[in-house]
């Protein structure tokens, strides 16, 4: 059985649908924080390019799933910034946990960027020592289409990264007067609570402002170089295919190792990717840990952190029933029992948040004629038993050696 009719020279390599189809999800999965940083000006080879080659660029971040409520302030949001989504990672907590963190701000840091060391980084180092090597390859062997089309495909990533080139632009507030505390919460869909405590700066920053993407050139410069990025693609593509057998198999090494690396880069944590060290965060910890059984206990540990129930009907978490409102009602009334200062703490130094039966209080919330019932029921068995002891008592006084009643009191004629 023959493979190859005619030898290992005429082996073909569908290198145009390789480059065309290949890697393009692992690709775009990090594409804007890669355009954040200055490593996306690097002449290298990327796999899928034609996946950064658009007709328009993203305004804003992707913003992710969680309503955010200002404790105090009673703002909210229906989704979460980006940035404070990758701060936080709160969609990793478990389901009916409650996180408190204390967030502040180091002003000696740089500002929200993209990691100078992270992964994307060393992606595009890889991609361009894979270029000077196949250029040094291409020499070796002297092959001109080959070193015409790596030269346009990895200038093409250059020419990416100019029109792509963005810097993030957070919110600032610009008033001075006086504004309740920034502390806000977020809810996440799985049930978790996460409360921020932090002042208004900070909140306005990651939280109730969308992040804006500056790019460094305009509309039509952009619709320009995305033009001129499509014909390089295309006359690299049409140099590559002309090229000698050994540079093709070279070239396609080349990107299956690109592949695989976008790829496992792709799968690894977003906060991998990000310098957030502008941020300080610092779990404040609470009696009990994180974890709570139901969605119950943890609307109520998330009401007792933040000493108030009022964010909770604003961001309808708490169903809106007459029996909800009075066990949110019960809850503010057994915080307020409690002074906020000073804080009580275990051996641990945990913080020990007030002793409340949630459960029980929503139970007699939602079925209020069903609260006697357990008593009624212990004393009517109670009496039963009572009862029975005396029948007992009766027969054992009036029952005869033949096993038959005696007249108890009545004398025989």
């Amino acid at each position: 059985m023959k493979f190859l009719s005619g030898g290992f020279a005429n082996l073909q390599l569908d290198i145009v649908g390789f480059l065309a189809i290949l890697g393009e999800g692992s690709v775009l999965a990090n594409a804007q924080v890669s355009a954040l940083s200055n490593f996306s000006y690097l002449p290298r080879l990327l796999p899928a390019p034609q996946a950064l080659i658009k007709t328009s660029r993203p305004e804003r971040l992707a913003p992710s799933t969680g309503k955010v409520v200002g404790s105090k302030s009673g703002g909210i949001r229906h989704q979460l910034n980006h940035v404070a989504h990758i701060l936080h990672s709160g969609h990793s907590l478990p389901e009916y946990s409650v996180r408190c963190v204390r967030l502040t701000k180091n002003n000696d840091k740089p500002p929200v960027r993209a990691s100078a060391s992270g992964p994307l980084t060393w992606l595009s180092v890889l991609g361009c020592v894979m270029s000077v090597i196949l250029v040094v390859l291409c020499v070796y062997y002297e092959d001109g289409m080959a070193l015409l089309a790596i030269i346009l495909l990895s200038m093409l990533s250059t020419i990416v990264g100019v029109g792509s080139k963005w810097v993030l632009e957070l919110p600032r507030r610009k008033a001075t007067r006086t504004v309740p505390a920034g502390d806000v919460v977020i809810f996440y869909p799985q049930g978790a609570f996460m409360v921020i405590r932090c002042d208004e700066d900070i909140a306005r920053e990651l939280y109730w402002a969308p992040e804006k993407c500056h790019y460094m050139v305009g509309v039509q410069t952009y619709r320009f170089i995305s033009l001129t990025g499509t014909i390089l693609l295309m006359f690299g593509v049409i140099a590559l295919a002309n090229a000698q057998l050994t540079m093709q198999i070279f070239v396609g090494a080349a990107y299956i190792i690109l592949n695989a690396a976008y790829w496992l880069v792709a799968a690894l944590p977003p906060t991998m990717h990000w310098d957030l060290s502008l941020y300080d965060t610092r779990i404040e910890r609470y009696a009990g840990g994180d974890h709570n059984d139901n969605f119950t206990q943890a609307l109520w540990k998330a009401i007792a952190i933040t000493r108030a129930t009022k964010w909770a009907r604003i961001a309808d978490i708490a169903p809106e029933t007459d029996q909800w409102n009075h066990w949110l009602a019960k809850a503010q009334a057994e915080i307020d029992r409690e002074p906020s200062e000073p804080l009580k703490r275990d051996a641990n130094g945990d913080i020990l948040l007030p002793y409340w039966d949630c459960q029980k209080a929503l139970s007699n919330s939602l079925y209020p004629d069903e609260v006697e019932k357990p008593k009624t029921l212990r004393r009517s068995s109670a009496t039963l038993n009572a009862a029975g002891s005396l029948a007992r008592d009766f027969d054992e006084a009036n029952v005869g050696e033949d096993g038959v009643y005696a007249d108890a009191g009545v004398e025989e004629g």
